[in-house]
């Protein structure tokens, strides 16, 4: 599952990062990287772009980023 496809107040772990070159460098500097856990917050009325919380931070990616990030829920 990648970032992108999760619904509302979803908590989850970053399992890879797909994105090459700068994409994928830009966004291991915003902190994802496997193991970190992610609130996803909500997706913009017409769905791009995501809201996220890492930590004590807030992201918004678009959906093109998130479609880069895998991850899995926790219960």
């Amino acid at each position: 599952m990648t970032l992108n496809q999760l619904n509302k107040k979803t908590h989850c772990r970053v399992k890879r990062v797909n994105a090459k070159g700068m994409l994928g460098q830009r966004l291991a500097d915003m902190g994802f990287c496997p193991g970190e856990e992610i609130l996803f917050m909500r997706k913009a009325p017409l769905g791009d772009p995501v809201h996220v919380q890492m930590g004590t931070y807030h992201v918004a990616l678009r959906m093109a980023e998130a479609k880069q990030i895998e991850v899995g829920e926790i219960k």
